[in-house]
């Protein structure tokens, strides 16, 4: 995307640290599952461009000039929906594999949420890698450190809450911050279950299913226990 004014949505698997804290064989098959998830993920909200990988999230944007498809909040909403039911979807395949490994039987643990912001950006290339820049661009990670109190949500800045607020069916919570290097921000959540609603239940897999579920995994994870390969996806494809 071009410098510009631009919507800002990073989505962050919590639960990432403890996870990944493992012996070597299931540190290979959860470095496979977290890459397997940050991928379902990514594809589910198509309308944004993969910005970059930044270990266990996946930071994207989109212009927002008048125009461009949904209002901010409604686009933010409706992306952050899909990826969160593709993130619990792949979680729940991932679960049920027969390993006994930390990496897939801890899987469950991992929740998915959101920070957004609508902002000015500017595009920079260094080494061929292409880039956002700007105040904006720190403010949204900024965001990730925050004092939500549900383990799923959608945070928004106060920038992008007051320019459509009135798409979200129920009021957002407030919540202020202290952003390094900013100052005191006002933000607003809403808990991603709250808009989403439940997953539609799904019978229990077969044995061969979950067999070939299992063996799926064990050649996933192959690569990263033997180093040939490292973090959940080398660069943009879309």
């Amino acid at each position: 995307m071009q410098s510009g004014r631009a919507l800002l949505l990073i989505a962050d698997i919590s639960g990432y640290t403890d996870y990944m804290s493992a012996h070597r064989m299931s540190l290979g098959h959860a470095e496979a599952t977290t890459a397997r998830l940050l991928d379902r993920v990514i594809d589910a909200a198509p309308d944004f461009d993969l910005i970059e990988i930044e270990g266990d999230a996946a930071f994207l944007a989109r212009e927002a000039e008048p125009g461009n498809g949904a209002p901010p909040v409604a686009a933010v909403t409706k992306a952050a929906v899909a990826m969160h039911r593709a993130f619990h979807v792949e979680r729940r395949n991932v679960s049920t594999n027969l390993c006994p490994c930390q990496g897939c039987t801890e899987v469950d643990n991992l929740k998915l949420k959101f920070v957004a912001h609508v902002g000015e950006v500017a595009t920079q290339t260094v080494r061929k890698r292409r880039t956002l820049v700007g105040i904006d661009v720190i403010l949204v990670h900024r965001l990730l450190k925050n004092d939500v109190d549900v383990p799923e949500y959608v945070l928004m800045s106060e920038a992008l809450y007051r320019s459509d607020e009135a798409a979200l069916d129920d009021p957002a919570h407030e919540v202020a911050h202290d952003l390094e290097g900013i100052g005191p921000v006002r933000t607003y959540f809403v808990d991603v279950e709250d808009i989403a609603g439940p997953l539609p239940p799904t019978p229990d897999p077969s044995f061969p299913r979950r067999l070939t579920s299992t063996f799926e995994m064990v050649g996933r994870g192959l690569p990263y226990m033997l180093r040939l390969r490292r973090g959940a996806r080398p660069e943009a494809d879309h």
